[in-house]
């Protein structure tokens, strides 16, 4: 069976193409900013992605009838159970409709798929959205009612490395307890109780600031900055998920640039420090989540490739005493196959978007 994985992201969009599970081949398209930042929502982008996908697979030599299945990456849809799901009319409806939690370009990624899919006459899926919530209750609270914490996090990266760490512990999943930084454009620390993300920041809303994204903000000054008369809406949303972090600072959010630039530039050196502080401030946070019952902590995403963040973050937080495993990079589209593999092998039940 091949199988074609499809992850958007806020500056590329990977590819991978599987004969079942195995690899055959992970590209990626890269996208620079000038050629991203003049779209105003990741729905504007569906046209440009989409043709830019269509000519990769020629490139390879991949035509349609090669296509068993496809699956893209899951956006911010309402609160959904950890699970794969069949791409379906309601939800492209809520999609284009803007029936979604939040804006992210992981939205779309319904939408490349099913535009590919329905090409080769297959079915598409997505699995483990960003939108999985298995949050307990007292999570949630914020000390305005009219306002919620919600679970919109790296699901399908922090459960895919989640399982390698269990195996790494000689542990079963479902008794593990574990945070995991995703540390990639957007940073998600989670607290992984007995296999559920019971708490972790929304890159979008909370928690260290990313390389495009602000984090937590002091409240007071951002009411000041929105009512200032400076920034539209608009242009404080793009500002806060787009064009925040570390590009804001050092107008690039290229983590390895920096890194050298942080070798002979001061100030570059302590944005980047600041960054990594945040991050095991976070993971401390999480520790207090799970009362310091914890198995592991794992550092994944691209930064975890990074040498000098891992290093930084190792500092603050081996005094809690618990093995920290590295996954550099993310394994999502091998996820991603694997989640078509277990549904078309009978394995795992397709879920039904509602």
């Amino acid at each position: 069976m091949k199988i074609l994985a499809i992850n958007p992201g806020a500056t590329s969009t990977k590819i991978g193409y599987f004969n079942d599970t195995d690899e055959i081949f992970v590209d990626v398209i890269r996208h620079n900013h000038e050629e991203i930042h003049h779209f105003d929502t990741p729905i504007d982008q569906i046209d440009f992605r989409n043709n830019l996908i269509e000519k990769f697979l020629k490139t390879k030599n991949i035509s349609y009838n090669d296509i068993d299945a496809v699956i893209g990456r899951g956006g911010l849809f309402h609160s959904l159970e950890s699970g794969t799901y069949e791409v379906n009319e309601k939800m492209i409806k809520d999609i284009y409709d803007g029936n979604l939690q939040d804006e992210h370009i992981s939205n779309i990624g319904a939408i490349l798929a099913k535009n590919i899919a329905d090409k080769a006459n297959v079915k598409s899926y997505i699995t483990d959205p960003v939108c999985v919530d298995e949050f307990e209750d007292i999570a949630r609270i914020t000390g305005l009612p009219e306002l919620t914490r919600k679970s919109l996090i790296h699901a399908l990266n922090i459960k895919y490395v989640g399982r390698k760490a269990a195996k790494a512990v000689n542990k079963k999943y479902e008794e593990t307890n574990l945070i995991i930084a995703h540390m990639g454009t957007g940073i998600s620390v989670a607290a992984q109780k007995k296999g559920r993300i019971v708490d972790s920041n929304s890159p979008n809303e909370e928690g260290p600031f990313c390389p495009q994204r602000v984090g937590t903000l002091p409240v007071s000054q951002l009411i000041k900055l929105c009512y200032s008369g400076k920034y539209t809406k608009r242009e404080m949303i793009v500002r806060a998920i787009k064009k925040g972090g570390l590009y804001a600072h050092l107008q690039t959010d290229n983590v390895k640039e920096i890194t050298e630039m942080a070798k002979i530039d001061e100030h570059a050196r302590l944005i980047l420090n600041a960054m990594c502080y945040q991050i095991s401030r976070h993971i401390g946070a999480q520790a207090a989540v799970l009362r310091g019952e914890i198995d592991a902590i794992v550092l994944t995403g691209g930064i975890a490739y990074n040498e000098y963040c891992v290093g930084k973050i190792k500092e603050m937080i081996e005094f809690l005493g618990k093995p920290i495993l590295v996954y550099p990079g993310e394994d999502e589209l091998l996820a991603m196959a694997e989640s078509v593999y277990n549904v078309k092998s009978g394995i795992y039940d397709v879920k039904v978007y509602e």
